[in-house]
Order: structure tokens, then sequence, then C-alpha cells
């Protein structure tokens, strides 16, 4: 039987202690102890309390594979979502749309939206949510154009809501249509200026953000109606990362270690601006001012998942009881690559070292690990999947495309904010994210 360990919150586990002492359990109870673990984002507990609960007997209903459906979306897990849409078809529920909605988002993001598709356009009727998961599905991948083309078809059947243009001004940013995004923008502006939110406003920072128009995105922050939140100006600064706009990023940078002092991310970015512009000193006093405020950077990890079992892997790995034969497997992938074109993009190594110990670090990323384990352990023609905590970086999504080719592998790369596929040395996200 599982047991919540001592990191499970408070209240969950409380609920698990009166879940367990029940004399008999139902579909209800047994739904919502599901429900409460898959809402504290503990994927793997409901998923693993599921299993426990169904071989036991437990009966479901739409709502208790809804809520499974959510866990599995956070976890990624394509396996279990197809058979968990097999047994939803064997058992015959209704599909109603809440279900049906549940299954577009976890397709999209197993990285499947062929899927998405597939249910989306099975359905005998749509809510705004259905259209808006469809939306949202298209523009994590990065997939713009489709953005768009879906948002006129859409309104021409429903209303839009904020949610809708959260999504289409999201989806124009990740797929670098800053035209399309800012005329939609000004056209919510003068005819919907009502449901706009910061969020909206987010959405266009951003936008201005990754084409590099970093002082009219500073501008707009500026101007708009509404507070600066810490995640606006985190927007901002990633992109000065990106773009390595120091004069912009020290002044965002400073909002942000004002309003937020404890958060290591915005000294990791500010550094790393810094770092990509050769100015070391400037490094060492961000760094130093991190130690004097006892702030720490979430380690960055990959995980794949093989036959049921999750492998983690950390940036230059030493304990993965197969790391001999990973690291002679990366070795030999390098060898092919580079023999293909690929170049290491030593701008991703933020250290003061040479060009030879640059290139030994790339290799310990982690996302090449997990990219490796899975060439190493899966059948030819089965896709990689690769989930990331943190952003992928420019090296290893390089790394990745010509793997793809080389090998003719599909790959699916997840990170925090983006879904990446990649085939025959091309990517989704057409290099753009």
């Amino acid at each position: 039987m599982f047991w919540p360990s001592k990191h499970t919150p408070g209240n969950i586990q409380e609920a698990r202690r009166v879940f367990d002492m029940l004399p008999e359990r139902d579909t209800v109870s047994c739904t919502a102890i599901i429900s409460g673990y898959a809402q504290l984002g503990l994927d793997d507990e409901a998923l693993d309390l599921f299993r426990q609960l169904y071989s036991a007997g437990m009966q479901c209903n739409y709502v208790t594979f809804t809520t499974l459906l959510t866990s599995l979306s956070g976890l990624a897990s394509l396996d279990y979502g197809k058979q968990v849409h097999g047994l939803i078809l064997r058992k015959e529920l209704p599909f109603f749309v809440v279900l049906q909605n549940s299954l577009i988002d976890m397709y999209s993001k197993c990285g499947k939206l062929l899927y998405s598709r597939r249910v989306f356009d099975h359905m005998p009727q749509r809510s705004t949510i259905s259209w808006n998961a469809m939306l949202m599905g298209y523009g994590r991948h990065g997939i713009g154009h489709e953005v768009v083309q879906l948002f006129r078809t859409m309104t021409e059947e429903v209303k839009p809501d904020s949610v809708t243009l959260l999504a289409v001004l999201s989806g124009c940013s990740h797929g670098g249509l800053v035209d399309e995004g800012l005329d939609i923008f000004d056209l919510i502006v003068k005819e919907q200026n009502a449901v706009l939110s910061i969020g909206h406003y987010g959405c266009v920072i951003d936008l201005l953000g990754r084409s590099g128009r970093l002082q009219k995105a500073l501008d707009l922050i500026q101007d708009m109606p509404f507070e600066p939140t810490p995640a606006i100006w985190g927007s901002l600064l990633g992109a000065c990362r990106v773009h390595v706009n120091v004069s912009v990023g020290e002044v965002v940078a400073q909002k942000l270690l004002d309003m937020e002092p404890g958060n290591a991310g915005n000294y990791v970015i500010l550094s790393n601006i810094y770092a990509a512009a050769g100015m070391w000193k400037d490094v060492f006093r961000v760094r130093n001012l991190m130690l004097e405020k006892t702030v720490t950077k979430e380690p960055g990890q990959s995980w794949i998942i093989l036959d049921k079992v999750i492998h983690t892997f950390r940036s230059s790995d030493r304990f993965h009881p197969r790391k001999k034969d990973i690291d002679a497997k990366i070795k030999e992938i390098y060898v092919d690559i580079k023999a293909a074109g690929f170049v290491p993009n030593l701008s991703c190594v933020l250290h003061d070292v040479d060009d030879e110990q640059k290139e030994r670090m790339l290799l310990g990323h982690s996302e090449k690990l997990a990219v490796t384990f899975g060439l190493m352990n899966t059948p030819p023609g089965l896709t990689i999947r690769v989930m990331k905590n943190l952003r992928i970086c420019v090296d290893c999504h390089n790394f990745a495309k010509f793997v793809s080719k080389i090998y003719g592998r599909e790959i699916s790369l997840r990170d925090k904010n983006r879904f990446h596929l990649l085939t025959d040395g091309a990517c989704t996200c057409g290099d753009y994210w």
C-alpha cells in the first residue's frame, strides 16, 4: 500500500488517513482522494493510488477518469494515457464534454497533437473550453499558424472568452507570429477591452521580448493599466538573456531583486546575461550576492519513462547505475553528429573555462543523458520522450535535432515552458522558443 511521505502536504495526509479508515469505499470517495493528489500536483501518487484501487475492484465513472487524465497530463505519460483512453472506450462510458476536454489536454501534453485533434474533431458538441484546450495545445508546440486558423474558425461557432484570447496571444508568441499577435491584441483593445487582464498584457510583452523588441516591451510594461507582476518582469528578463541585452536586463533584474529577493532564478538569469556578454566580474558579483543571501538554484533534471519506470538524470550525473554505458554511447553519438555538421554552442556554458572543458560540460547536460538513454533502450521507430523541469538549452536542442536525423528517431522534448517534436533534423518550434 502507498503511504504519503513526509514531503506530502499535511491536508492530503489527513484526508488519506480518513480514507484508509473508511469501512466501505464507493466511487465518490475513491475519486475524491485521487482528485486530492492530482490537484496538489502529486501526479505519481495519484496514478499509483488509482492502480491500487482499480486492482482492488474500484468502480470508475467519467469524473474518476477525468481526474486521472489530469495527473497523466502532468506526467506526460502517453502509454498510460492511451491505456486509460482504451479503458474508457471498453467501459462504454458516456463521452461527456469534460472527459473529452481532458483527453485533448492529456494528448497535447504528451506531444500527440494528432490524437488531440482527432478527439476534438469527433466531438458531437464542443464547449469554449474544448476550443481553448486545442488552441493551447497548438500554442505549447509553437504551431502558431494553426492557433490563428483555429481561432478564426472558432469565432464563427462560439464566442471567445478571456482564456481563448490568452491562448491565442501565447500561441502567437511561441510561434513567432509577432505581427499577427499584435494585430489581434489591437483588435481586442478596440472591441473587447473589458476582458483584458494583466495576463493578456503579459503575453504581448513575452511576444515582443522573444522577437527582440526589448525596449518596446519595457515601454508597454510602464504604460499598461496594471501593476506589473514578477512573472511579467521575469518574462522580459528571460528575453534579455536570449538577446544578451545587458542594459535592459539590469533594469529589469533590479526590479525583480527588489520584489523577490529570495528567488534564485532572477539571480541566475542576470548572471547568465553577464556570462554571455563575457562580463565575468559581474558574474562573480551576482553569485557572491546569492551566497550572501543564501539563495540556492533549483537543480536541473530530465527524466524519461521506459517500461513504466521513471529514469531521472541530473547534469553530469555520476550516480546512475548505467553511467559507464551512457558515457560511452554519448561519445559515440557525439562523433556521429559532429561528422554530420553538428557544432557545439559553447555560449550555453556559463563558466569562464577553456573551449575543451566547455564541450565536456555540455555533454553532461541532463537532456542529452536522457535522450542517449532513450536511444539505447528503445527499439527503432519508437518516439523518445524526454521531460525537463527547466528550459532546454540551445545546444541540447541542436543535439536532439541531429540525433533525430542521423538515427532516424522522432524525439519529443518537453521542458518547463514548451514542447519540441523533432523529426529528421527539424523541430515543430522552428527553432524559436
